[in-house]
């Protein structure tokens, strides 16, 4: 295949602004499709020779999508997660499948510290109060992070990310990361423990693990029994990390004092990115007003925005272009299946 050849690519959700931004980025031989929806229909692959399917996370590929697009070689997602592309069924058919394995770490790891001193300062309550007038500070009183000790489960990039904010912040680190090699070099400052330790010694916990069969609900009943008393959660992975019945009963019951969360367990196991194609806040239709994590005086909710920067979005439309445009020149990079 050479790069003069005019490469059809077909991208799902994406909204009319988001459309205008990533044509920019686009070679000038490349034959662009744009559709709006996350789900494709058949009227969307009418075009026979679209080679390449440029997905987010809320488009699913399956077997019914592949046999749509009969001369489909790559699908290059928008995201470091590939939950929603069925591998085997892209192998069985010879396409590739590449991602977008970084292009957040400092805009998620920026947002957990912004989760965390809404809450450990209060910072909803009393933006509320100045609001109505009130200047109180009574009820209002918050802790230093400062010489705290701050728990990260998962020590990837945007973990490795976290630790270097909480060693600004004068904060003792720990980490748990059983995938990380014994003989990597650990980041300054932190200590790997296990699991128990990390549970135990913790004054805040941030979890930075992808959701899998293994990882689900990793915080349960059982994990708040052992946590130290008053421990302050953050997470800005996966809502199924962790088991939100188990948190409220923990929060109710004092034994955690409060938490910061980007994502909720229902905003369903398909979504667990925003989509940069929605057009804004409010499209992620998984979310559930009804849950009562969102109305608890002591947690602080924001609607998965911990990716949500100009930084990272340029970086997704960059990274997903350069995917597309090394597949092109026989030159495949960032491949998430197996050859």
């Amino acid at each position: 295949m050479t790069e003069d050849h005019r490469l059809s690519v077909l991208f799902t959700d994406f909204a009319p602004t988001d459309q205008v931004a990533m044509q920019q980025w686009l070679p000038a031989h490349w034959h662009a499709h744009f559709v709006q929806r996350e789900h494709l229909v058949a009227s969307d692959t009418e075009d026979g020779a679209i080679e390449v399917l440029c997905v987010f996370v809320r488009t699913r590929v399956d077997e019914s999508v592949l046999r749509m697009l009969p001369r489909l070689r790559l699908v290059a997602t928008r995201s470091a997660g590939f939950d929603h592309i069925d591998l085997e069924a892209c192998r069985k058919r010879g396409i590739a499948v590449c991602h977008v394995p970084d292009y957040g770490s400092a805009s998620v790891a920026e947002h957990a510290f912004a989760l965390l001193l809404g809450v450990t300062r209060h910072l909803t309550q009393a933006h509320e109060r100045a609001r109505q007038g009130s200047f109180a500070y009574r009820g209002l009183t918050g802790f230093e992070l400062e010489g705290r000790t701050l728990g990260i489960v998962g020590l990837g990039r945007i973990g490795r990310h976290v630790a270097r904010i909480a060693v600004g912040f004068g904060m003792d680190v720990l980490a748990y990361d059983p995938a990380f090699a014994a003989s990597a070099a650990c980041p300054a400052g932190v200590s790997l423990v296990t699991w128990e330790q990390v549970l135990q010694d913790s004054d805040i916990l941030s979890l930075h693990v992808p959701a899998t069969q293994a990882t689900r609900h990793l915080l349960d009943a059982r994990a708040f029994v052992r946590m130290k008393p008053g421990v302050v959660v953050i997470n800005t992975a996966r809502g199924a990390l962790i088991d939100e019945a188990a948190l409220l009963r923990a929060l109710d019951d004092g034994s955690v004092a409060a938490a910061g969360l980007d994502v909720l367990e229902q905003e369903g196991a398909l979504s667990p990115e925003v989509p940069t194609g929605c057009g804004g806040l409010g499209c992620d239709t998984g979310w559930m007003a009804s849950s009562p994590l969102l109305t608890h005086p002591r947690v602080l909710v924001t609607p998965h925005v911990g990716f949500n920067t100009t930084e990272a979005i340029a970086r997704i439309f960059d990274e997903t272009v350069s995917n597309i445009a090394a597949w092109h020149a026989g030159r495949l990079r960032n491949r998430v299946d197996e050859p």
